[in-house]
């Protein structure tokens, strides 16, 4: 699988084409842990309490794309 680094770019420039591993690997890179999956929606959470939801469907719409890029500062 790509690098984390070379994921955020991909997310940058093609939200519309990124898979569930892929925002997971980059969450989980950037300290949020899954904290719970209630049916197709994993929940992560930092250690500020800040908690995202992510559904598994692929490729992950851009609007949840975006929000991830907005929580982790890029």
């Amino acid at each position: 699988m790509a690098g984390v680094e070379k994921i955020i770019e991909k997310m940058i420039h093609r939200p519309n084409g990124v898979r569930f591993r892929e925002i997971a690997k980059v969450l989980e890179h950037h300290g949020y842990i899954e904290v719970r999956v209630s049916g197709s929606h994993h929940h992560f959470r930092n250690r500020e309490g800040d908690l995202i939801t992510i559904p598994n469907h692929n490729p992950i719409k851009a609007v949840y794309v975006k929000d991830v890029l907005r929580r982790i500062g890029r």
